[in-house]
Order: structure tokens, then sequence, then C-alpha cells
């Protein structure tokens, strides 16, 4: 029998809020790599998925749809100094959770900031108060209120958010070296890493993904199948578009809103998610079209990663924004889906013992410095997941191995109040998720979203600066 590494242990309670794909994912993980008694896990959740794995593992199972009136009466008798609340849910408010954890002296880890439910689509709320940008906001502003001493609560922490933030830490490591710069010291700070980006030369970062996974059972009219949180991608889809602002940007996109509020390191476009795209490369996929999904890190990698003067100016920022090509199966069902003028279909089907074949290629992709354009990430296959861990396919691999590394982190760490992924250990956390994401490479290229321009077609393109967002952007 395999023994695996036991990286820390919890000595207290875990409660877990939400039972889906990647809570079902990420359990076994927990029980291999955390010393914690199974008897101290309650799983909270709002339907029957994953009951029958729960059942499996030994662990108590309570079917309860938390809400605004009930979370409190619910949770604050199974946490207290010492327990641990994994929120893997949706429609439960993160803001509320993160709240009552500080409360109760208990750490916490979510994956995506989330409402209570409407939050993301509510007619009354402006599209910047439906943002990312917004909810990011009103967590950080948390911060005040709950202290610097708090104990640990991690905001989105899975793949991305969360896990790419690591990989952009380790990508500017890799073309500082590749440039004959001295990396001997690892950056400290975020001043630090800001000033290491601005002195490479980095224009843009996108997070750049193409799942390729393959099901034996072909999506049929009137489903949505994907291989993560149908649910979550949804919600996601239907927030407007959003992307960090780079300070080397020329051109304000003509639907583009800024926000009136904040740390003024993104904007959002005027259109959802699911309707704009966006030129990206990985290595395996080459050049391709990627929906601009908002996504909390593209936000918290440029607020991060901005040099101020002396007068608090932004003097540099990178553009950041997520690049996300779903399996072919989920673009059919968001073309479906786009076609009923976002009127979610009747049955959804969520990938996972049906993929035949398959890799979730997901990475960074930081350009515009002198070598041009550096892809670093991981290319699972769903077969390599369902070996090394059980109930897992390639993309859920990559969001719960991340999950379980900020969960140890804040074990290791109980008393920094809220953190955000890029405030994190990049190397602690590496090391945890490294046996578990496959092949991790870093690949060069030539390719810019110049190429191939202006042939059939005369288009509004900046040749002066091939990493312009308006050369990025599919219009």
């Amino acid at each position: 029998m395999t023994q695996y590494q036991k990286h820390c242990a919890l000595p207290g309670r875990l409660v877990m809020v939400g039972f889906g794909s990647i809570g079902q994912g990420v359990l076994p993980l927990i029980l291999r790599h955390i010393e914690i008694d199974r008897q101290n896990i309650t799983i909270i959740t709002a339907d029957e998925r994953g009951h029958g794995e729960a059942d499996y593992f030994g662990i108590k199972f309570v079917k309860e749809p938390l809400t605004r009136q009930n979370y409190r009466a619910m949770l604050e008798p199974l946490l207290s100094k010492g327990d641990f609340l994994l929120n893997l849910s949706v429609d439960v408010s993160s803001t509320a959770l993160v709240e009552l954890c500080a409360e109760r002296g208990a750490l916490y880890l979510d994956t995506c900031i989330e409402p209570w439910p409407g939050g993301y689509t509510d007619p009354n709320l402006s599209p910047s108060m439906r943002s990312n940008y917004a909810l990011r906001e009103q967590a950080l502003d948390l911060r005040g209120k709950l202290g610097t001493n708090a104990p640990t609560a991690v905001l989105t922490h899975g793949a991305n958010p969360g896990l790419v933030s690591h990989f952009v830490k380790q990508a500017l490591l890799n073309i500082a070296e590749d440039t004959g710069r001295d990396v001997t010291e690892v950056p400290a700070g975020r001043e630090a890493w800001a000033k290491l980006a601005h002195d490479l030369g980095v224009k843009v970062i996108h997070i750049a993904e193409r799942d390729t996974q393959v099901s034996s059972i072909p999506k049929k009219r009137g489903e949505f199948v994907n291989t993560w949180s149908i649910d979550g991608f949804i919600s996601e889809g239907c927030q407007p578009a959003e992307l960090g602002w780079g300070t080397h940007e020329a051109t304000f996109p003509p639907d583009g809103i800024r926000h009136d509020f904040g740390c003024q390191a993104g904007i959002i476009l005027n259109r959802p998610g699911v309707t704009q795209r966006v030129r990206t490369w990985t290595p395996m996929e080459g050049p391709f079209h990627g929906f601009l999904i908002t996504h909390s890190e593209a936000l918290s990698i440029p607020d991060y990663l901005t040099v101020r003067d002396a007068d608090g100016k932004a003097i540099y920022r990178p553009t950041c924004h997520y690049a996300y090509h779903p399996c072919d199966d989920a673009v059919k069902s968001i073309h479906e889906f786009a076609g009923k003028n976002f009127v979610q279909q009747e049955t959804q089907r969520l990938l996972m013992k049906e993929i035949i074949d398959g890799v979730d290629e997901l990475g960074v992709l930081l350009a515009g410095h002198e070598k041009g354009a550096y892809w670093f990430g991981s290319q699972l296959t769903c077969s390599e997941a369902r070996q090394l861990v059980e109930f897992n396919s390639a993309t859920s691999l990559q969001v719960t191995v991340a999950a379980l590394s900020g969960m140890i982190w804040a074990i290791e760490n109980p008393d920094r109040g809220i953190v955000e992924a890029d405030d994190m250990d990049f190397q602690r956390c590496l090391d945890i998720c490294m046996p578990y994401l496959g092949p991790v490479v870093g690949a060069y290229t030539d390719w810019t979203p110049l190429d191939g321009r202006n042939k059939l077609f005369v288009e509004d393109v900046d040749t002066s600066d091939p990493w312009q967002f308006k050369n990025i952007r599919v219009v």
C-alpha cells in the first residue's frame, strides 16, 4: 500500500460546505495528506450529489442548503478555534462565512468569492457591482474590520484563481534566469515581485487554458455539458467580461467601464464574458480563441504586480485576463445557452466517468518581454489524473490539489488574516501540487496576436505593439 506524506495535522473539525465535483475530488487528498480524524469531518451541501462518495469514505453528510437565514444556526455549533471551514459551494456568501469563521476562531478557504443568490444577475445592480472586482473589493475590505492577525482566511485558492498566481511567480523567475538576471535571491513581497515584472517588460499575462477532454456520450440538445461546476461556469459567464488593465494600453475599449472605487487594477466590458473571445496560445494547442470569463486572478495578479510612484500613481501594471477554451461539448453548450438569451438548459451533465480522452492544459502566458512570450503550466491528462487520485478528472485535480495546498498553508500559518494566493509562499504551494499536475512545462513562442491578420479582410490593429488588448480581443 502506498504511503503518502502527511504534510500537517488538523486536530480540530473540518466543515466542507458544498460537495460537487471539487468537494468529491479534494476529500481523498485531504485524507491522504492531512492528519485528521474522519469523525471530525462534516459535509453540508444543498443536494444529494456526492452522498455515495461521502459514505464510501465514512464522512457525515448533511443535505441542507445554507441561506442568509440559517447559515449561522447551521455552522456555529460546528466551528470553534482550531477548526477549518472549506467552502466549495455556490450561492453562499463568502464574506458572510469569512466573518463567521473570524468570530469563531476558525480557518477558512474558498475557491471563488460567491455572493448570496442573485448577486451575479441582479438587474438592479450596475455591471460594475455585479463584477468580480466588486466582490473582491468587498472581501478585502474585511481586512480592516477583522485585522491582520485574524484567523487565516484564504480567498480564491483553486487552480484559477489560486495555483496560477504561483505559476506566474515561477514563470517570472524562469524568464529572469533565461535573460541572464541573478535569481539566487527570490523576491520577497509584492514590491519586489512587481519590480521584477516591470524590469522584465512583461506587458500581458494570460491565464491560457485549453481543455480537450472528450466524453463517450455526445452533448444532446437542451443539455449543458462541462468538466467542472456548471452552475459556477454559468454564473461567471453571465457576469461582465473582466480584465486587469495594463499601463501600456494605448486604446481604451469603446464598451469598457472603469470602476469608481477600489484599487483601479481592472475594468469590465459591457457584455457577458461568454460572448467575448480573445486570442491566446498554449504549447500543445498553439494559437486559439478563448472566452474572456471573469476570474479573480485577473484582478489580484495585476494589483499585486503594480508599481507606483511616490504620489501613488500606477506607473506599471500588466494587462491580465483569463483566456479559456473549455471542452468542445462545453463550447457547444455555451453557444446554445447564449442563443436562448442566457436561459439555462433544462438538463446539466457534469463529465467525469464518461471522459475517454483528453488533456487540461492550464498555465500562464507572460508576453511582451525581450524573449517574446512564455507559457508555464500543467498539461494533465484525464487518464493520469484518475491514476493519481480517485473521483477526479484532469480539470478537477488541478483545482483540488491547489485547494489542498492552500489548506495546508493556512494550517501552517493560522493567523495571517485575509490573504490571496499572491500573498502566500508560492514555493510551498507548488511543492505540494507538483506531484499531481502531470507534465509541468515552460515554453517560449514567437507567436503574437498579429500573426495571420489583415489577409482576407482589413482589420483595425495596432502594428506598433502586438500586445495591445485591441489586437488580442476578437471582434
